[in-house]
């Protein structure tokens, strides 16, 4: 019988006694899962629910390959393989593209814009022609909180031209555990406006604009079509898929990232070329992934995870190295771990696939406060479809 190695993700190790990897034997994923749930009872309903299939919020990879682009829980194991399990997590229409933002345009800089920014010009891969494209450039930060902190510090210090702020909360004393952009005498002041006054603090060139209203189907159209590039750092399921589903219909690059205890994950999404719904069809049911407001996260995560999304953002507009896209990064700071894992455009996808189901935005309150209990007709479409994956890839 085959022993592989199981990477457990920090939010299930409760039941494993804090342990990054345990062993089991199985001929397939369907086996190991099960082997590990005898070791270690109640992890099977976490991975799997109260249902039997692999659900719509949970990925599981062989090898760093997801399986339901091999044989789905039937993919067979050798010796020495990897089996390691990623849920969803939160912590941080049109058909057509909308016309592009109104871009200001930089000339010769000024003596002190080269001061300000001389070890960025100083680099081949930037230079004086780079540096203006930041600075023509603008970006929509999805929250003002643990992620959008270190993401608005770092691209106001390059220079963006343009940064939105798209959060309606209010400054807390918990939140200065790691939200930057705040401090004590911030309490109680509307968190876009304490990232405003913060972000030209550090730079008075940069255009801040804030949006103190919650996003929701009725104006995230109207704001996203503002910006160059989206950065998602929101604490909620809802806000998650709809920022996915408008840059989708406006055909705008997404940074997305996330956070939870100790653990990050961070890719990008380019238009036509796959979204979050290829990733997580559907959201996890309501309290089976816990927020960071309930389970906790720690605070230093929040930098390393919001600084590689800035600078995935600058990479995109300097059109140097590789993006994420296309890579489903994931960091476990327990373990000092960056792995990645391969993430595709899913044919089936009811967003962006050949055949979508959802072409206008939902409620997407209802979709992901009932889960799987939809009421919306389309939101039905959505989670029917999702079935269908899971069962094509159970069954493959």
């Amino acid at each position: 019988m085959p022993a592989v190695s199981v990477y457990i993700p920090t939010p299930f190790r409760k039941l494993t006694g804090n342990r990054q990897h345990v062993e089991a034997e199985g001929k397939d994923v369907a086996e190991v899962l099960a082997n590990v749930d005898k070791q270690f009872p109640g992890f099977a309903k976490l991975v799997f629910g109260s249902g039997t299939e692999v659900p719509a919020h949970i990925n599981i990879y062989v090898n760093k390959q997801e399986i339901s682009s091999l044989q789905g829980v039937a993919t067979p194991l050798h010796d020495g393989d990897e089996v390691a399990v990623i849920p969803a997590m939160a912590g941080g229409s049109a058909d057509a593209p909308a016309a592009a933002p109104e871009r200001k345009r930089i000339g010769a800089l000024t003596a002190e814009q080269v001061n300000r920014y001389s070890r960025h010009i100083i680099m081949p891969q930037v230079g004086p022609s780079g540096q203006r494209k930041i600075m023509e450039s603008s970006v929509l930060i999805i929250g003002a909180g643990g992620l959008g902190s270190p993401i608005a510090v770092y691209l106001a210090l390059a220079g963006i031209g343009k940064i939105g702020i798209v959060d309606f909360d209010t400054v807390d004393i918990s939140n200065l555990q790691r939200q930057i952009l705040h401090q004590n005498a911030d309490i109680g002041k509307l968190k876009a406006v304490s990232a405003k006054e913060t972000i030209n603090a550090y730079n008075p060139d940069v255009e801040v604009v804030t949006h103190e209203v919650p996003i929701t189907s009725d104006n995230s159209i109207e704001i996203i079509a503002q910006y160059d590039y989206i950065i998602n750092g929101a604490d909620n399921f809802a806000a998650r898929y709809l920022v996915n589903d408008t840059c989708h219909f406006l055909k705008k690059p997404l940074i997305d990232g996330s956070i939870l205890l100790f653990d990050g994950q961070v890719t990008v999404y380019l238009p036509g070329k796959g979204c979050y719904r290829c990733l997580y069809p559907a959201p996890p049911p309501p309290g089976m992934v816990p927020s960071c407001a309930e389970a906790g996260v720690l605070g230093a995560l929040c930098g390393t995870v919001g600084t590689i999304q800035a600078t995935e953002v600058l990479k995109l507009i300097l059109g140097v190295g590789e993006s994420l896209h296309g890579r489903l990064l994931l960091y476990d700071a327990l373990a000092m771990e960056v792995r990645q894992v391969k993430i595709r455009r899913d044919p089936h996808c009811v967003l962006c696939g050949d055949d979508p189901t959802v072409t206008e935005l939902i409620d997407y309150d209802a979709f992901c406060g009932g889960a799987f209990g939809h009421t919306n007709e389309e939101e039905q479409k959505a989670a029917d479809a999702a079935k269908a994956v899971r069962e094509r890839a159970a069954g493959s």
